[in-house]
């Protein structure tokens, strides 16, 4: 095998908790200055006159510094710059910090907030909070949860132990529980294990199930019921994106407030009325480094269960945020 070359380490610090962009000049093309490559690359998010302004005002970076408006196309440069960061909502919920040492920051994620930058969520995620309220600019997420999931999230430290703990998960060597409130069905017998075929479509919005080998898996359970709804726990023992939600409205019993299952609703950005009503509750898993067993919990509720009627918006809502 060749020796890849190593990539050069960013000349730009991180802003607001995000790292600047990296591209890499293609080994061919027929531009005769960077700046050309870039207007070609980057149309048509960024026009011309941007590109013209960002190497101007200094804002593109080599290895050696800023790259001049007009710097010859050199194949194989890495260029680096951060992106223009658009205003965004924010998320009004604290991100609970559970457990943290050299290896591993565990948080308790409220609804509402993005694991990751992705979108039109960008500084507004709990990657880039945590790297600017900890001050821990190499934390890298170890798995992922949806957006409008609150609970347990596991982040590395130390980029060598990255690849240990996020194997881990690729590995389905970590125990995930969750916990949701749906309606009741006293004919739906419980508990179940659903087994399907899930795909999920790039630039799709919601995931469904497709006749073929399964490659899904959860196990539910209902916990207790009252007045129309019920408590289930729900272990899933695969990792399809939005998994246990279209596991449950298959079975007729969507998860409340699920803008996705079984009708896509739009919301507003900045609407954080009736959050979904799922919980990562706990992660357990042998730790890679040290061989001890681990757990953690969250210490969130869901209040749809807990107070049904403020979740729901019939009652004025007290001083307990809606997104616990």
């Amino acid at each position: 095998m060749r020796n890849r070359r190593a990539v050069p380490p960013s000349p730009l610090p991180q802003r607001h908790g995000i790292d600047p962009v990296r591209l890499r000049l293609p080994a061919a093309g027929a531009w005769a200055t960077v700046r050309d490559h870039l207007v070609d690359r980057l149309s048509p998010a960024v026009d011309p006159g941007r590109v013209d302004a960002m190497l101007r005002e200094g804002r593109v970076w080599g290895t050696d510094g800023p790259v001049a408006p007009g710097a010859p196309y050199a194949p194989g440069a890495y260029l680096w710059f951060h992106r223009e960061l658009l205003p965004e909502v924010p998320v009004p919920y604290a991100l609970d910090v559970l457990h943290r040492d050299d290896a591993l920051v565990v948080v308790d994620k409220p609804h509402f907030l993005a694991t990751t930058p992705r979108g039109r969520h960008v500084t507004e995620t709990a990657l880039a909070r945590l790297r600017r309220d900890l001050g821990l600019p190499t934390l890298s997420p170890a798995h992922r949860l949806d957006r409008l999931t609150a609970g347990v999230v596991m982040f590395t430290v130390r980029p060598e132990h990255r690849a240990a703990y996020q194997n881990l998960f690729r590995d389905r060597r970590v125990r995930k529980e969750y916990e949701a409130v749906a309606p009741y069905d006293p004919e739906l017998e419980l508990p179940r294990t659903v087994r399907n075929r899930i795909v999920k479509e790039r630039g799709v919005i919601a995931a469904r199930e497709v006749p073929g080998e399964p490659n899904s898996e959860s196990r539910i359970e209902l916990l207790e019921h009252r007045d129309g709804i019920g408590r289930y726990r729900l272990v899933p023992l695969t990792g399809r994106t939005h998994q246990l939600r279209l596991h449950m409205s298959g079975l007729g019993v969507p998860i409340l407030g699920d803008p996705v299952y079984p009708t896509v609703v739009e919301r507003a950005p900045d609407d954080f009325r009736r959050p979904l009503q799922l919980l990562a509750r706990t992660l357990e898993f042998t730790d890679p480094l040290t061989g001890r067993a681990r757990r953690f919990e969250s210490r969130r509720t869901l209040a749809a269960w807990t107070s049904h009627r403020e979740w729901a918006g019939e009652e004025p809502a007290g001083d307990a945020p809606p997104a616990r």
